[in-house]
């Protein structure tokens, strides 16, 4: 945090609890209009500021700024849901189970599987999944009958999504094998790969995430998570160095 713009006018709630570890400026935001958020013992309201020595509390418990920062790369396997949601029962914290608290970087669907970044770094999540900051997500598909030039033209050229009424940017993709293909992103509508797919009578049968950015999925075994290197980092904070960080208008997947 700014500790001048904290001495002078605080911070905003939103971006406290942001930088505190404890969710996204997004999800601060609903919580706050659902009135779980305290500043001395008052109910926050959407715009309200921190002062300096001011006490926060989210849901009856105190919030304590993070000063650690956490970058965790890790292989989600398929089922398991991209939430911090503890009544779903499949949710990615839970089956983590991380020491310190940390939600996941966007989402990847229930039946998808692959690499997903987690931190406690909140203004970080709206950097990297920002729409509109262009940052690429790379996915390996498999379909379930034999792909063809005219499906990877279409799928290259930016697909209409009737269901989100919706045209989907012009991206990358190549041919893998007769029922494989990678393709490059750099949006992330819901279930975006496999409606395109269902655009040309296509299904998916199976979708990895292979790559965010400049960080790799490699030979991660599903399940399991590792932190990320200095120079992946080093790395990431270049390239999301001039990217907005508004919250996020659409959910990314």
């Amino acid at each position: 945090m700014d500790e001048k713009e904290n001495q002078q006018s605080g911070v905003r709630i939103n971006r406290y609890l942001s930088a505190a570890g404890v969710c996204s400026r997004r999800e601060a935001d609903r919580e706050i209009a659902a009135g779980s958020v305290r500043i001395d013992g008052r109910v926050a309201e959407t715009g309200d500021r921190v002062p300096a020595g001011a006490t926060v509390s989210f849901h009856g418990k105190p919030v304590v700024p993070e000063e650690e920062e956490i970058l965790l790369a890790f292989h989600k396997p398929r089922g398991i849901v991209c939430t911090a949601e503890k009544r779903e029962k499949n949710n990615i914290i839970d089956y983590i189970d991380y020491p310190k608290r940390i939600y996941p970087v966007g989402r990847l669907d229930k039946d998808s599987e692959g690499l997903i970044l987690l931190t406690n770094q909140g203004d970080l999540v709206n950097r990297i999944m920002r729409a509109g900051n262009y940052h690429e997500k790379e996915y390996t598909v498999t379909t379930d009958r034999e792909i063809d030039a005219a499906f990877l033209d279409g799928m290259r050229g930016g697909v209409y999504l009737r269901d989100l009424d919706v045209t989907t940017r012009k991206c990358r993709v190549k041919r893998t094998g007769k029922r494989t293909f990678s393709i490059v992103l750099t949006q992330g509508y819901n279930r975006q790969i496999r409606r395109m797919c269902e655009a040309f009578g296509y299904r998916v049968v199976r979708l990895t995430r292979v790559r965010i950015m400049n960080i790799y999925l490699g030979d991660l075994p599903p399940g399991t998570y590792r932190g990320l290197t200095e120079k992946e980092k080093r790395d990431m904070y270049r390239l999301i160095g001039q990217s907005y960080s508004a919250p996020l208008s659409n959910a990314i997947r």
